[in-house]
């Protein structure tokens, strides 16, 4: 028996598997907001101190778009990770995801901000000329699954103004949000959909091209980003997961406060807080929104096609105000 041990030990070391071996791989998706580069730089130090602290083997799982992240869950291949609002409500419908904690601004804010950006030398200085609609402006939305990007701007902007994008501009690009900008500071787009975060990585970062960028329209307040996990997780690996995020940067923390702080700063965050699928009601609603209004303008249906579709989103978006009004008030 000995002989055996001594055996599969040797056969572990020279896989490279002795000591993690029963080591459980977490997969952690992230959301595709800017290069893949920059995106590594800023999560491998949170996510090597999970492995530390967790004794889980946690891994970053990158995609080009939104939709690799959603469907990297869908299919076991993701078991949790930083989402959007609106990817998150994605993968909660779709692929058995479960918000667990919500990332907090590092300025304090209770959310961020969803912008429309034009060059600064730009003739557009707001919403009506952006809408004139006379197909003479290149205008960049973001990714489907992107709540800033995509879904605020198509609620708040279009659908709020019965314009449909590619109708209205030359020519409509989806792009992560630092492209979007890039695009706008490089006269590449006339306009560009972004967020109030992003635009503080760029100041920072690309300090040049954030002074060729003003701002034509700022959203109303959009809740902070979610971490979701699989429900297919075992319990005891959500515990640790849980114990690990809520504590993070934290006097409660089993690492180095003081490192963890710098860690999230990098991120442009403070500590965790806790959440639950409850958070995506605000954006349950816009996405209803968005959807009675091209209903309305659905030529497709029948006027009775029409009232009936447009009847069953409205019942559903006063569903989701009620039980939203319903919540404690932070």
């Amino acid at each position: 028996m000995n002989a055996i041990l001594k055996s599969l030990a040797a056969l572990l070391l020279a896989s490279g598997f002795a000591g993690t071996a029963l080591a459980e791989t977490v997969n952690f998706g992230i959301i595709s907001t800017e290069s893949q580069q920059n995106l590594r730089t800023k999560w491998e130090p949170f996510l090597a101190d999970m492995t530390k602290e967790t004794g889980l083997e946690v891994k970053p799982f990158f995609a080009t778009d939104y939709a690799g992240v959603i469907e990297g869950m869908r299919f076991g291949k993701v078991q949790m990770g930083w989402f959007g609002n609106k990817s998150a409500m994605e993968a909660v419908d779709r692929a058995k995801g479960e918000i667990f904690a919500q990332s907090v601004p590092h300025d304090g804010e209770p959310g961020y901000y969803s912008l429309i950006l034009a060059p600064k030398d730009s003739k557009l200085t707001g919403l009506p000329d952006l809408l004139k609609c006379d197909k003479s402006l290149n205008f960049g939305l973001g990714d489907p699954n992107s709540t800033s990007g995509y879904l605020v701007p198509m609620t708040f902007v279009f659908a709020a103004n019965d314009v449909e994008p590619k109708t209205c501009f030359k020519n409509v690009t989806n792009a992560n949000h630092e492209t979007n900008a890039m695009g706008v500071a490089n006269g590449q787009l006339d306009a560009a959909a972004n967020n109030t975060e992003n635009m503080a990585l760029i100041e920072k970062n690309q300090p040049a091209a954030f002074a060729k960028i003003k701002v034509l329209w700022k959203s109303p307040l959009i809740p902070s980003d979610p971490l979701v996990w699989s429900q297919d997780l075992p319990e005891d690996t959500k515990g640790k997961i849980r114990d690990f995020v809520l504590s993070y940067g934290t006097d409660k923390t089993k690492g180095d406060k003081a490192e963890e702080l710098k860690v999230l700063a990098g991120l442009e965050w403070s500590p965790f807080r806790a959440s639950t699928d409850d958070q995506l009601l605000p954006i349950r609603v816009m996405e209803t929104t968005k959807s009675i209004a091209q209903a309305k303008g659905d030529a497709k249906l029948s006027a009775d096609e029409k009232a009936a579709k447009v009847k069953e989103l409205e019942a559903r978006k006063a569903d989701y105000e009620t039980r939203l009004a319903s919540l404690p008030q932070n």
